[in-house]
């Protein structure tokens, strides 16, 4: 587990992160960023949201969560993987979320392949976990230069291929780095 100072807010003990710029981001940095995941629901809703999140900022889905929740029935894959014609049509007249037909097919394959994992690994949580040994990769920078990395370039993405993921699979990297 990492130390207890890796999951406080910010305040004396701990910084807040430059792109944390607005009350919405400040509560997303303070409470989730970098805490690691290991429940298969929130872990398919950050799949999906990152996938929508490509080419945008963070700031615009985090103000569209509530309808990605919405549209996409409270991210449950069972759900969503379920989803036909007329459900992705209604997706694509929602202007509350991002409303990218690839984006949204994504999301659609992307719960189809969350289910298989689940099937054969027990759960998607424990699957992605196995790559660190179900303990999170905790960085310690004073500051940062050049472009962020990986610790373990391509680690857990490679593997997701045999499932039919469609990019992006680098929230595993993210929610387990801590």
């Amino acid at each position: 587990m990492p130390d207890r100072l890796d999951l406080l807010p910010a305040g004396r003990d701990r910084q807040r992160c430059g792109w944390a710029r607005n009350d919405l981001a400040a509560a997303y940095h303070d409470a989730e960023w970098g805490v690691p995941l290991r429940d298969d629901r929130r872990l398919f809703e950050f799949l999906v949201l990152e996938g929508m999140q490509a080419g945008l900022s963070w700031d615009c889905i985090l103000r569209k969560r509530p309808a990605f929740r919405a549209a996409f029935a409270d991210f449950d894959p069972e759900r969503v993987a379920r989803f036909g014609a007329r459900e992705r049509r209604r997706l694509l007249a929602d202007a509350g979320i991002v409303r990218n037909r690839l984006k949204i097919d994504a999301a659609i394959a992307n719960a189809r392949a969350f289910l298989a994992v689940q099937e054969e690994s027990g759960s998607f949580s424990r699957y992605a976990w196995g790559f660190v040994s179900g303990r999170p990769i905790v960085n310690r920078h004073s500051h940062l230069r050049g472009p962020l990395r990986p610790l373990r370039p391509c680690g857990p993405l490679r593997p997701l291929r045999p499932w039919s993921f469609a990019p992006p699979q680098t929230l595993l990297v993210h929610f387990i780095h801590g």
